[in-house]
Parts: C-alpha cells; structure tokens; sequence
C-alpha cells in the first residue's frame, strides 16, 4: 500500500518539471512582445507596446491575419463534419476494414510534415492551386481531420448506440437519429475536435511555406519569412496573441465540460 504513495513523492515534482520545461518559451516570448527594444530581447529593459502597435497598423500582417482566420474557421467547416463521419464509418464497420480506415486517416499525423508538404505541393502544381485561398483549406482540412477522428471515435466509444436504434425502431430516419440522438451526446467530443483542427490550422507553418504565397499568404507562413530575413519583435507580439487564442479556446472548452456536468449532476 505504501509502494504507490512513494511513487507519487518522485512523480509529481517530474511532472512539474516536464510542464515547466513545455511552458518554458511561453514565459520567455511573452515578455519579450513588451520590449521597446529593436531586437529580441529578454528580459526587456524598458516595456512598451510598441510591437503590438506595429503589428495592428500594418498592412499586411492584418491581411494575412485575415487569411489564416478565414482558413482556420473554413478548416473547421469542412474537417469536423467529415471526421464525424469518419469515425461514425469507422464505428460501423467489422473486421480489419475498421483498422485500416483509422490508420490510413491518421496517416497525416504519422508521416512528417515536410513530405506530406512536398507531395501537396506537387499535386496543387499539376492541379494550378498553388498560393490559392481554395489549396490552402484543402490542405489544412486534411491535417486536421485525424483529430477530429480522434476526439470523435473516443466520444462514440461512450455513446450507447441503444439509443440510437430505438429511435430509429420509433420512426426517425438516420439523419433524424444523428442529430437528435448522438450528436448531443457527443456534443463535447465533436467540439474538441473542431478546436483542434482550428488551432492546427491557425498553427501550421511547413506546408504554408509551399502552398500559401501572395495575397494568400498566412501569418505563420509571414512570421517565418520575417524571422528569416530579420528579427522582427512583431513577431513576439504575434506569438503572444496566438498563445492567447489558443488559451482561450482550451478555456471555453473546460467552461463547456464544466457545464455539461453540471446538467448531467441536476438530470440525476
């Protein structure tokens, strides 16, 4: 009885150690967005909001602001209802059938990014959709999807298809059953999955580099030109502004987990 109570002394200090480790660049960019200097520089001798100021006011970084938002929020369009029926497929299906499916749809997550940027963009060259808005969705949709399987295929697990089944025995049609039945059951496991695939796309940067050029260019993509060519501080203020959405996601997706329990607590 007392071995576990012993692990838990050595595991909990290595599990802080790990998260500050992770969180450690976050606590250096941060501070950095607020320096008045020229440079990069940490810790700032002088706080400002000059970066914040440079980024809003200029033109193109708001122009490919607007790109990856609308890119991001197109993604989740598309990759949350065909990785919902993915794994709804997925579900449905015997055999090895099942695993193979799964395995080819994580396939995006399992190979490196630089080839799977390599082969899209020599497939959007032969198809002429390089540096467009239609190649860059298509392309972000396709990483993005092997999370909404994943959060999806974990919800179904716990969906009990009874219910299901009796409402199609009571008349409803399968549309009817799926969206009256599973998917407010699954409503928390469905929008796990659309944050993913939005912040995988506000977040992807090496396929961008092939892909998104021009008017179409994301701000990932013009971050990492802008760190290439100079070191910009706008850039820490971007990446500051980024954590933040990415924070506030993860905190409107724990307030809705939150609130779900509270209505299942009150039903019962």
């Amino acid at each position: 009885m007392r071995r576990p109570a012993i692990g838990n002394l050595w595991l909990t200090p290595f599990a802080i150690l790990v998260v500050l480790f992770l969180l450690a660049p976050v606590f250096v960019v941060i501070p950095m967005s607020f320096s008045d200097s020229n440079y990069l520089q940490f810790p700032p001798q002088v706080w400002s909001l000059r970066w914040y100021h440079s980024y809003f006011d200029a033109a193109e970084w708001m122009a490919a602001t607007r790109t990856s938002l609308l890119a991001a929020s197109c993604t989740v369009l598309l990759a949350t209802p065909i990785g919902f029926l993915s794994a709804f497929a997925i579900r449905n299906m015997r055999g090895k059938a099942a695993a193979v499916l799964f395995g080819f749809l994580l396939l995006p997550q399992v190979v490196p990014v630089i080839l799977l940027a390599i082969g899209v963009f020599f497939i959007y060259i032969r198809l002429r959709i390089v540096d467009s808005f239609l190649g860059i969705v298509l392309a972000h949709t396709a990483l993005a999807v092997p999370f909404v399987v994943t959060t999806v295929s974990a919800g179904l697990k716990r969906f009990d298809f009874s219910l299901d089944q009796a409402a199609r025995s009571l008349g409803a049609s399968r549309f009817r059953a799926i969206f009256d039945v599973m998917l407010p059951q699954i409503r928390l496991s469905l929008f796990a999955g659309a944050i993913f695939a939005f912040v995988t796309s506000l977040d992807e940067v090496v396929v961008s580099l092939f892909i998104a050029g021009g008017d179409n260019t994301v701000l990932t993509r013009k971050m990492f030109l802008a760190l290439r060519d100079q070191v910009d501080p706008t850039i820490a203020a971007i990446s500051t502004l980024l954590i933040v959405v990415s924070v506030i996601a993860v905190g409107v997706f724990m307030l809705a987990v939150q609130r779900d329990n509270r209505r299942r607590e009150e039903n019962i």
